[in-house]
């Protein structure tokens, strides 16, 4: 009996790569990935660190750069002229006042007026320029004042005890505000002072004093 052998045919079968040349190719990459990934971490890191000593800085250099309350000191008081405006006679002084700025940053101030009172009543005031100071300096400071003889004469019982024990006790008070140069920013500030002195009303003696200043630094 004749059989018959039927043939089936598949094409011809494919071309594969040897696998050791896949294995190549796929740990060539894989290592690829690692020094992308290695180096996008590098990358981050010194993103991170940069920022993160940025703001280590600021903060540090805020924290070194509160503001400490400057001092101011009375030196003297010299008669200046007296002004007859009838029926008022005013008493022009002048004072000189040392001023201490014990801060790491400069600092520029407007214009303003040193209140001056005697036993609670406004008694004058004195004129401080506008001006700046460097930082951690001193400097004299000359006020022009002026005394409203009206006033003084609504207190003249007081005044004269005040000249024959050589003691005259007085008050002052002021609001100045300015900027500071903190890094790259100017920051608004105000200072408020508070002062008494004892003075000699016959020679005009600074005999003692206190004074307190505080200072606010606004961030904004």
């Amino acid at each position: 009996m004749n059989r018959t052998c039927l043939m089936l045919s598949y094409g011809k079968p494919q071309n594969r790569m040897p696998s050791t040349a896949l294995d190549g190719r796929v740990q060539e990459k894989e290592k690829s990935t690692q020094r992308e990934t290695m180096s996008n971490r590098r990358r981050w890191s010194w993103t991170s660190a940069l920022i993160g000593a940025a703001s280590a800085s600021t903060a540090a250099t805020i924290i070194w750069c509160r503001p400490r309350d400057p001092t101011f000191h009375l030196i003297s008081i010299t008669l200046s002229s007296f002004h007859l405006n009838l029926p008022h006679l005013d008493v022009d002084l002048n004072l000189t006042v040392h001023v201490t700025n014990p801060n790491v940053v400069p600092v520029r101030y407007s214009a303003a007026t040193v209140s001056i009172f005697y036993a609670g009543s406004r008694l004058g005031f004195a004129q401080l320029n506008a001006g700046s100071q460097p930082p951690m300096s001193c400097q004299l400071l000359r006020l022009p004042a002026r005394l409203h003889a009206l006033e003084l004469a609504h207190h003249a019982p007081a005044l004269l005890a005040d000249a024959a024990r050589r003691e005259m006790a007085l008050d002052a008070s002021v609001d100045i505000s300015g900027t500071a140069q903190v890094l790259w920013w100017a920051r608004r500030f105000s200072i408020h002072v508070d002062s008494h002195i004892l003075v000699d009303p016959i020679f005009l003696e600074v005999i003692d004093q206190e004074n307190h200043s505080e200072t606010h630094l606004y961030l904004t």
